[in-house]
């Protein structure tokens, strides 16, 4: 079985050689639409072009300084990214000695794509706060999280798939967070036990990811269909509703995919506001480059969102150190319970 996985797997890399294998035709026409016409090329492209391997220094057990002093020793020669905040890159060709280094095994730094911080930084955790991450796996978030509140106050983290989960585990010990209590559960029933418990929610939904399909990695959209993504879209929306009674009065969500997809975004965000009303507001984002990214869509293919969608969400373009992202945030001004 295990040859049989890797002969099917030299055959695809063979394929997208030889130009046999193309993203799906119907999720080219839909990122026609989705994307300004002036940057459809570069994006279509960065599913091409290897992804820049990018990482940041976990302060929970380093520094900036003495993180980037130990890479140097290794050769690599990282430079921050530009935006957002403290996400730094290497060379291609130094993609193995960045992941193999021992920062990256001992949790030093955490290798992820930059558009992961986005929603961290969004959320605006402080220490000493109660924080939910609502479907927490593998667990960078958390651990961004862990470091935006100082290793104070109380993390709960929430995944339903128990490999996950276990991962999960593993990378919060590995990183030193220390205030994360964590629970294998359907994030879509916590709002059951714990009403209007948190100061703040991060839910980085399950989704079709296209931000991240590439060409090399079949895998990445072989099961991409419109049927999955209104499958995801029932998921997320079952999930946004738990987050909405998880979160006090007061608080804030910070909803956020690897998508592309309206049906998974924009929409699951206009419906939160049609159900709760004047129970939620937007939160506009901060400023970001214009050209990393745009602002949420207003309408698609005949459904038209809530007005504020389109004022206090963000599109992250995939760039090839990017990845696609999508990114919302909610303040809760009265009781949904």
């Amino acid at each position: 079985m295990a040859k049989q996985r890797k002969d099917r797997r030299r055959k695809e890399a063979d394929a997208v050689k030889m130009g046999a294998v193309s993203l799906p035709e119907e999720f080219l026409r839909r990122l026609a639409q989705l994307v300004p016409a002036e940057r459809l090329a570069a994006v279509t492209a960065s599913f091409e072009q290897p992804t820049t391997p990018c990482f940041r220094v976990n302060r929970l057990l380093t520094d900036e300084k003495a993180a980037l002093k130990e890479l140097r020793a290794l050769g690599l020669a990282p430079e921050l990214v530009g935006w957002p905040a403290g996400v730094f890159r290497v060379m291609l060709e130094q993609r193995s000695v960045l992941t193999d280094s021992p920062a990256a095994r001992e949790g030093r730094v955490y290798v992820q794509s930059p558009s992961s911080a986005v929603p961290v930084l969004a959320l605006e955790a402080q220490p000493g706060e109660e924080v939910l991450d609502l479907a927490a796996a593998p667990g960078g978030k958390t651990i961004h999280l862990a470091e935006q509140m100082d290793n104070k106050g109380r993390l709960a983290a929430v995944e339903a798939v128990r490999g996950r989960f276990f991962r999960l585990q593993r990378n919060l010990e590995r990183c030193g967070v220390t205030i994360a209590d964590t629970y294998l559960g359907d994030g879509a029933g916590v709002w059951h036990k714990v009403p209007e418990r948190f100061d703040h929610v991060l839910l980085d939904v399950p989704c079709t990811s296209e931000g991240r399909f590439h060409l090399d990695n079949r895998a990445s959209f072989r099961y991409w269909s419109g049927k999955k993504i209104r499958e995801m879209a029932r998921k997320q929306n079952k999930l946004a509703i738990s987050a909405v009674h998880c979160l006090k009065p007061g608080g804030v969500l910070v909803y956020c995919t690897c998508t592309l997809a309206p049906e998974e975004n924009e929409a699951i965000v206009s419906g939160l506001l049609e159900r709760f009303g004047t129970a939620l507001e937007v939160k506009e984002m901060a400023e970001v480059p214009g050209e990393l990214a745009t602002a949420g869509l207003r309408e698609w293919e005949g459904e038209t969102y809530d007005e504020r969608v389109s004022a206090g969400t963000l599109r992250v373009l995939p760039d090839g150190v990017r990845e696609g992202f999508f990114v919302a945030r909610l303040r809760k001004v009265a009781s949904t319970v």
